[in-house]
């Protein structure tokens, strides 16, 4: 029997990166798996690769509440049931120290990678609490450290971890296990596009192992935490970090 035979799955911001690795290991694992993505092209590319069936796409904004119930609402429909939920969808924003960092632009940062966390959770948690399963957020190393320049991102996911773990202990004897995953820079289609090769460099050399991670390997823990072999984890942060936070 496959580690995720029979259930359902959500993962929002499943259609590039790191949760289309998420995405693809899920199906592998028997799992079905509605994709939420802004990118309806590339939501709609994933589907026709791994094949209709056991995944539906839907075009739904994180930062939005309704599109979060939409989202809910699409797994039960499809799949009668909602045991997994992965809260991957996230921005990295403007890079700009804090007496200058715009004001939209904060605001955009923390709407989406921490209020869409809180409205994806609160959409999630009734239909997961009636079946039992198990919650994954997207934090970060920087939910864990500061970084000069982002501080929205790093205040976004420090949040994240917090929310985790309060939301832990509230449904800890209710049969949901909820957990907050720290990745560390990953190479990914955006890394590529958003920094030049010397950069990516320098940012390698900060994690012990010398290079950037790959999203299968965050993948792979996100999995763990999903299956029943997690049955006694709950309320914590495991950062899949090549030794960044080692310092």
């Amino acid at each position: 029997m496959k580690q995720l035979e029979d259930k359902v799955a959500i993962i929002t911001g499943g259609a590039s990166g790191i949760g289309k690795a998420i995405t693809e290991l899920f199906v592998k694992a028997g799992a079905n798996v509605v994709v939420a993505d802004l990118n309806e092209k590339l939501g709609q590319q994933l589907v026709n690769t791994i094949g209709e069936g056991n995944v539906v796409f839907i075009k739904a904004d994180a930062s939005s509440v309704d599109d979060n119930r939409k989202i809910v609402e699409t797994a039960i429909e499809n799949f009668g049931a909602l045991h997994i939920a992965v809260n991957n969808a996230g921005i990295g924003g403007a890079a700009a120290p804090v007496g200058e960092y715009d004001i939209a632009n904060w605001k955009q940062v923390i709407d989406i990678n921490l209020n869409g966390v809180f409205y994806g959770m609160h959409a999630q948690l009734p239909e997961i609490e009636k079946v039992g399963g198990s919650i994954i957020n997207m934090a970060s190393i920087l939910g864990a450290v500061g970084f000069a320049n982002s501080a929205a991102y790093s205040a976004a996911k420090h949040g994240v971890v917090g929310l985790t773990k309060s939301a832990a202990w509230e449904y800890g004897t209710k049969g949901v296990r909820i957990n907050a995953v720290g990745p560390g820079f990953i190479s990914t289609p955006l890394v590529d596009q958003a920094m030049d090769q010397q950069t990516q460099d320098y940012l390698a050399a900060q994690h012990a192992m010398q290079r950037l991670g790959k999203a299968e390997e965050v993948a792979e823990l996100v999995l763990w935490l999903a299956s029943d072999k997690s049955s006694f984890i709950t309320g914590s942060y495991y950062p899949v970090d090549g030794g960044y936070l080692a310092k």
